[in-house]
């Protein structure tokens, strides 16, 4: 799975590139496997990561990125990864938990004392801010997904400056990367998540749209994957569009040319 896409991309751990905001988008289909494969691409790269995760528990993605060979505990416990467990925050802040630290929640917003995410832009900052004798490569910020917050209540103009500020400091001043997972509607009817969606892809350096087949269920292609590469977010340069389908495995995801899968040839 690293190997294959890192190949399309142009990226290696060892050259993970700066300054960049990826947006990764899906319809018809769940596009959960490129969180995996950017986690676990990051780590690999020696990169300091804060994971927000808005989906699924701290296990999940554990489990996931064991198959891949990465150890998440490992890499929290060595502090390389910070991870915000979304769904038990939620939890803790509803039901009256404080947190551990005696800070504010970063989604403090849920308990409609504000309406911005000061609080979860404040965690980001916090936690990829080198501290004295860090050797990591870089910062990264890495979101699953965008579409949780505005469930959550949080419009999305707060969600739009959230981003804006993230990419100031983590992106310009820390020289690090951003990725962010925006889920969409099969039929655009969610149009707040259209509408973020859209915004975030204007200012995007990196697209990977992965959609489910129209014609339906294949047992060897899973779906498609489109990759828009912005050659200059200030040029008028037409964007690099590459078109692949893939077939998603136990430990590994195999990209293809239309056309050109197993189940044509």
């Amino acid at each position: 799975m690293l190997a294959e896409l890192n190949e399309l991309l142009g990226a290696s751990p060892q050259r993970p590139g700066t300054g960049k905001f990826t947006l990764l988008r899906d319809t018809r289909t769940d596009g959960s496997f490129l969180v995996h494969h950017f986690l676990s691409f990051y780590l690999r790269a020696g990169c300091k990561v804060c994971f927000v995760a808005l989906l699924q528990s701290f296990s999940h993605y554990n489990i996931v990125a064991q198959k891949l060979g990465v150890s998440l505990t490992a890499a929290r416990e060595r502090g390389q990864l910070v991870f915000l467990e979304g769904l038990k925050s939620c939890l803790d802040l509803l039901f009256g938990e404080e947190e551990p630290s005696g800070e504010p929640s970063p989604l403090q917003f849920l308990s409609g004392s504000t309406s911005n995410l000061k609080a979860l832009f404040d965690f980001v900052r916090t936690s990829l801010t080198p501290a004295e004798g860090d050797s990591w490569q870089g910062p990264v910020l890495l979101v699953d997904d965008l579409s949780v917050l505005l469930s959550l209540g949080a419009a999305p103009v707060a969600v739009l400056d959230f981003i804006h500020y993230c990419r100031v400091v983590v992106c310009s001043q820390l020289q690090g990367n951003i990725v962010v997972l925006v889920h969409g509607s099969e039929d655009g009817a969610d149009e707040e998540n259209e509408l973020l969606g859209t915004a975030l892809s204007h200012h995007s350096d990196l697209i990977l749209w992965a959609e489910g087949l129209a014609t339906g269920f294949c047992k060897d292609i899973h779906g498609e994957i489109k990759i828009i590469k912005r050659l200059s977010l200030q040029s008028t340069e037409q964007d690099v569009v590459q078109v692949y389908q893939y077939k998603i495995q136990e430990k590994n995801v195999t990209f293809f040319a239309r056309g050109l899968s197993a189940a044509v040839l």
